[in-house]
């Protein structure tokens, strides 16, 4: 066995770890990254590109389907399955390529490929052939599917995760889509527009990742009425029927059994953690076997480790697992030194038709604190802009701070929302008040005319006085908007 000491080793190569290695790399080169797979990040490989370079191809022949509404006749879609597959492969190939360039690019000494498992707090071991010394650790490890007990064994090939759907050479006639979240929802819309016949099963009618009882209303209505759900299914069981899977469930006091060519479990992901053998490291973890490290310094408690990515299992999202990972890498190489850090304001989107934003605190999360907060809401459905683009489908929720007026998130279903989304984000980063938002232009006729109209609901709720006339540019506008 080869030894090897450094300051800083970081156990992963995903968007977490590149960041993490660039950050320390800024205070010593005695650096070394350990990876047990292939290079390439979950986004690139298996996430974030691929579904929506999918999507993308099915957004095209939901396009041409819905022409006639505008007067625009055409043939029906042709969905020539090989050919969306083909892009879809290439494109993510190419994306992939990047990355592992980027991290091929890096020096030799400073990459080491094996699993890496804790012997002692500063010592691992990395797959039996090398013993690494390091002064500080990062775990970076990402995180994998999440398949109920006795899945794979029964359904073998035909029991697929995402990563598997992105391999396919061809869509498939029929795919029984569980788990409603982000993932199976983005995949399950996309699927069904290109031609494939899908059902998609949930559990207690929740659909994404919405909290709020109006958005997530108005979002279970949307989905069943494009696809095929049992959003409330009991007691699923899958089984294999030759080449096929039957799935039979129990919904609305009745049992119900139907037959696909696959069965895509969207049924969340788990942080990669088993296997490093933490507790010779001397590191706490919870009843699940998980370690907490502090949000502003990726420190695990008192420990020379810190945790970043989706190994964390908190927010599994591509820039927040990069700035967790710049946290860590960065505290990692300045230790003892370390830096608290500010983190940005949340921001989720699922690229659904309608899409879904969550921005800033969640209805859940808002409730969950006892914040005292009021709320707004605007429908979509016969909002100007997105009626005009035969789009208008959708509902957003906006929370205010009684007192403060300060504007703390929203909740949507609705037209342009991953850019909605945004703004929202950015106005809770910058501390705005509800009328400082009102303040601010909309341009006509824009879909954010209904974010305003939200936001003027908001306003009465929280029972803000009207400002003077020559100081609110939002009501002198009014009026000749009205002419």
């Amino acid at each position: 066995m080869q030894h090897l000491t450094v300051d800083v080793a970081i156990i992963g190569t995903g968007s977490a770890g590149m960041s993490a290695y660039r950050a320390a790399r800024a205070h010593t080169d005695k650096v070394v990254v350990i990876e047990s797979g292939v290079y390439g990040t979950t986004c690139a490989r298996v996430g974030c590109m691929p579904s929506k370079l999918l999507i993308a191809a099915a957004e095209a022949a939901h396009a041409v389907d819905g022409a006639a509404r505008f007067g625009v006749h055409t043939a029906a879609a042709r969905i020539d399955g090989r050919a969306v597959m083909q892009r879809v492969r290439a494109e993510r190939d190419r994306f992939t390529g990047f990355v592992v360039d980027a991290v091929e690019a890096w020096p030799d000494a400073h990459r080491l490929r094996g699993h890496a498992r804790f012997l002692s707090p500063h010592e691992l071991d990395v797959g039996g052939h090398t013993l690494v010394t390091a002064g500080r650790i990062v775990i970076a490890t990402g995180s994998s599917p999440s398949i109920p007990a006795g899945w794979r064994e029964t359904l073998g090939e035909r029991l697929v995760v995402n990563d598997d759907v992105f391999e396919w050479e061809d869509l498939p006639a029929s795919v029984a889509v569980v788990g409603p979240g982000v993932i199976g929802l983005e995949l399950a819309m996309a699927l069904a527009r290109l031609g494939v016949r899908v059902r998609l099963f949930g559990r207690g009618g929740r659909i994404g990742p919405l909290t709020d009882p109006v958005v997530a209303a108005k979002a279970r209505a949307v989905v069943q009425a494009s696809l095929a759900t049992s959003l409330d299914a009991e007691a699923i069981e899958p089984v294999r029927s030759g080449e096929r899977v039957t799935v039979r469930w129990r919904e609305d006091g009745s049992r119900h059994e139907e037959e696909f060519d696959f069965l895509l479990a969207a049924t969340g992901r788990k942080p990669n953690i088993r296997g490093l053998d933490l507790q010779r490291a001397g590191i706490e973890v919870d009843a699940y076997g998980m370690p907490h490290a502090d949000r502003h310094t990726r420190r695990i408690g008192k420990s020379h480790v810190f945790l970043a990515g989706d190994a964390s299992d908190e927010a599994a999202l591509l820039h927040e697992a990069a700035d967790e990972g710049r946290i860590a890498g960065d505290n990692a190489g300045r230790y003892p030194d370390m830096v608290v850090r500010p983190r940005r304001a949340p921001l989720t989107v699922a690229f659904s038709d309608p899409q879904i934003a969550i921005a800033g605190e969640s209805h859940a999360r808002l409730t969950q604190r006892g914040a005292d907060f009021a709320a707004g809401g605007a429908s979509f459905d016969d909002q100007g802009r997105s009626r005009v683009m035969g789009r208008n489908l959708g509902q957003i929720q906006v929370y205010g701070e009684r007192g403060s007026g300060r504007f703390l998130g929203a909740e949507m279903i609705g037209p342009d929302a991953e850019h909605i989304g945004h703004l929202l984000s950015w106005s809770v980063q910058h501390g705005l008040t509800v009328q400082q938002m009102l303040d601010s232009p909309f341009y006509h006729p824009v879909v954010e005319e209904g974010l305003r109209t939200a936001l003027r609901e908001l306003k009465n709720e929280l029972g803000l006085a009207q400002p003077p006339l020559e100081d609110c540019l939002d009501c002198v506008a009014a009026p000749v908007l009205a002419s």
